[in-house]
């Protein structure tokens, strides 16, 4: 079973790969606020302010899964909305539709132009000071290299930015949230197919790369997985290979299928991991997180070989880890036992998120997170 989403194939407006690169070029960065001031990006274990949800299914890209998508997105909302505060930004005639999917106790509406539900890829990648400031770093989204319409997801970092009240620092790279995994002590773990790109990146070498990451985001070191060019959208996000649970400790993926592209893949990705240590030059323990075998929801899987069934990309919140469970009653327990022990004194809630693993995504992927002041 592949564990990403397939192209999507859209003919509407796109932003092409070097003007979104060179709408960068020149702007200001955060490099003087990393070097000078030791500002960071947090890992997802740190307390969180809030955290955030693009309610921007639609029709042209989900067809006649556009209903269970919003559905998806609404069990989630209310499930982040049970531990802390969260953010629904939709289009301004979805409003009602929203709020019906998702309203609960601290759950705010903002109305946004929005191509899509990725929030991860399209928000900003938040940075902290440790001294009580948080700006966002806008990546200059374009699309996963032009491969979906993004006109007004590619907007959405300056917006939320503005009305967070918060610096909006537009970094000289193109990437995508769902591409960066750290521990927060500045160690990072990226795929090589995402950044070194050229539907991103263009003419950037890898230690162009990892330099402009430690000045926008406080890296000290960067384990580079391999990944895997065009085999889905993304061109392989880390965040369905690889997750910190806490710095020196990994979970990752597993591919247990050996028909899929990952099975080899995510075997090398395992080696790479257990042979690497963290910026303090400690080795890292690893566990491992097998997708389902046997997810038992056929509507969705008979219409979309390339559903993402995979455990790891799930969202860690104050006081819980919104993960998802596919009807593979033994693999969904496994899932929820490993992440019990991964992170003590967090609930477990797994939720029915298939429409959503239709298109690709987890959860993680469909949400966003801005840490404590």
């Amino acid at each position: 079973m592949t564990t990403r989403r397939r192209f999507l194939q859209q003919s509407a407006l796109l932003i092409g790969t070097q003007a979104a690169a060179a709408l960068g070029a020149g702007l200001h960065t955060p490099a003087a606020r990393a070097a000078v001031k030791g500002w960071h990006m947090a890992e997802e274990n740190a307390p969180q302010a809030r955290a955030f949800i693009a309610f921007g299914a639609q029709q042209a890209i989900w067809e006649d899964y556009t209903p269970d998508v919003q559905a998806a997105l609404g069990r989630i909302a209310r499930a982040i909305a049970a531990f802390q505060p969260v953010t629904v930004y939709c289009r301004p005639e979805e409003r009602r539709l929203a709020e019906h999917h998702c309203g609960a106790a601290r759950v705010r509406f903002e109305e946004a132009p929005l191509d899509d539900i990725w929030i991860r890829d399209i928000g900003p990648v938040f940075i902290a000071d440790g001294q009580g400031s948080v700006a966002g770093v806008d990546f200059n989204f374009n699309g996963w290299g032009d491969k979906q319409r993004h006109g007004a997801d590619s907007r959405l970092a300056k917006t939320m930015c503005d009305g967070l009240d918060i610096d909006h620092l537009r970094s000289d790279l193109v990437g995508e949230g769902g591409g960066i995994e750290t521990d927060g002590l500045g160690t990072a773990i990226m795929t090589e197919s995402s950044w070194l790109n050229d539907n991103r990146n263009p003419r950037w070498t890898k230690a162009e790369i990892e330099q402009a990451l430690a000045r926008d985001l406080g890296f000290r070191k960067i384990i580079w997985l391999p990944g895997i060019k065009g085999r889905d959208i993304t061109d392989a996000h880390v965040d369905f290979y690889a997750r910190f649970a806490r710095p020196g400790v990994v979970v990752a993926n597993l591919d247990m299928d050996p028909d899929s592209y990952d099975y080899e893949l995510t075997r090398k990705h395992l080696d790479i991991l257990k042979r690497s240590t963290d910026a303090d030059g400690k080795p890292l323990d690893v566990h491992t997180l097998p997708p389902p075998q046997n997810p038992r929801r056929s509507r969705f899987l008979r219409d979309h070989p390339d559903f993402a069934a995979g455990y790891i990309n799930y969202f860690v919140i104050n006081g819980a880890v919104i993960a998802p469970e596919f009807g593979d009653a033994k693999a969904d327990a496994h899932a929820r036992e490993l992440l019990e022990r991964l992170y003590p004194g967090r609930k477990v809630v797994q939720l029915n998120i298939d429409a959503i693993a239709s298109g690709g995504g987890g959860i993680h992927c469909v949400t966003n997170q801005m840490p404590a002041a």
